[in-house]
């Protein structure tokens, strides 16, 4: 297994490099689903968050090669939660769908190698594909999700250029002639040729730069031209498709280099076919993002 070569194959036999976030927000969630309360702390919760995703996931199948679900939405409803998470990471992988966990871990030593175990390590019970990192710790603190890169074929996101508002506070900061985004690229840039796919050229060491971002992601490809990018910012959040895929670079089937990624315009689409309809809406809110950035 290596990650970037597995995943790149996949995109290139789908003709498109959408992924689909699996975001639940408990206040979006279609009626058809609800139960109780729909508090965090509801015991139906967990059953109803459960049931929408399967749903989802079990209509992906064939249409995308990708999701990415992110933690905080499972961790808000307790033990219960992550046990849906398990439950969900077993059908993606019935389903043969990559799946990147979007957890943003970043810590030292071995807390560092704790995360690592429990989310890239092969058996385990919250394993996945990649993980999404955060390198302000430092170089040491992605060394232990490197080292399951190198050992067992998984992937890692840095975190690099990010969608928030609030992202230039720090990351477009001026460092020595430089910015500190482009100062944590050039950090991976050793890293990331090392990791680089016998099959597809590419890294499974990748970069998180945002849709909403298009001339810095020029910037980071420049110093990173193997890294894979996922590029969240895309749909609900206001990025167009030109802008999500303008760090991709041209490939054998158009243009390629990364993952470009939409939960709240596909999981819950402003269509008056929703509630009615559910698979139609999905299908078709799928199609027309995929359609946009192929």
């Amino acid at each position: 297994m290596h990650f970037a070569d597995e995943l790149i194959g996949r995109i290139r036999e789908l003709g498109h490099p959408l992924c689909v976030g699996l975001d639940p927000h408990l206040e979006l969630i279609p009626a058809s689903f609800r139960k109780g309360s729909m508090r965090p702390e509801d015991p139906e919760t967990p059953e109803v968050v459960q049931a929408f995703c399967l749903e989802v996931i079990d209509r992906l199948g064939k249409r995308v090669a990708v999701v990415k679900p992110q933690i905080a939405l499972f961790e808000q409803l307790g033990w219960r939660g992550l046990q849906v998470l398990e439950v969900l990471l077993d059908r993606c992988r019935s389903s043969e769908l990559s799946v990147i966990l979007d957890a943003k871990r970043g810590d030292i030593g071995s807390t560092a190698e704790g995360y690592a175990r429990a989310y890239l390590e092969p058996g385990a019970r919250l394993g996945v594909d990649a993980i999404t990192v955060n390198p302000y710790l430092g170089h040491d603190s992605l060394a232990p999700f490197l080292e399951r890169c190198r050992s067992h074929g998984r992937g890692i996101f840095v975190l690099v250029k990010t969608s928030n508002p609030g992202s230039g506070d720090l990351q477009d900061r001026s460092l020595a002639g430089t910015t500190v985004f482009e100062a944590v690229a050039e950090l991976l840039a050793e890293d990331c040729q090392r990791l680089v796919g016998p099959d597809t050229g590419w890294s499974s060491l990748g970069v998180v730069v945002g849709a909403n971002h298009p001339d810095q992601a020029e910037r980071v490809r420049r110093r990173l031209p193997e890294a894979l990018f996922l590029v969240p910012g895309f749909g609900a959040q206001g990025a167009g498709a030109e802008q999500a895929v303008r760090g991709f670079r041209s490939g054998p089937r158009g243009r390629e280099g990364g993952i470009v990624s939409s939960s709240r315009a596909i999981l819950f689409p402003e269509s008056p076919a929703w509630e009615s309809g559910f698979e139609a809406a999905l299908g078709e809110a799928i199609d027309r993002l995929g359609e946009a950035i192929r």
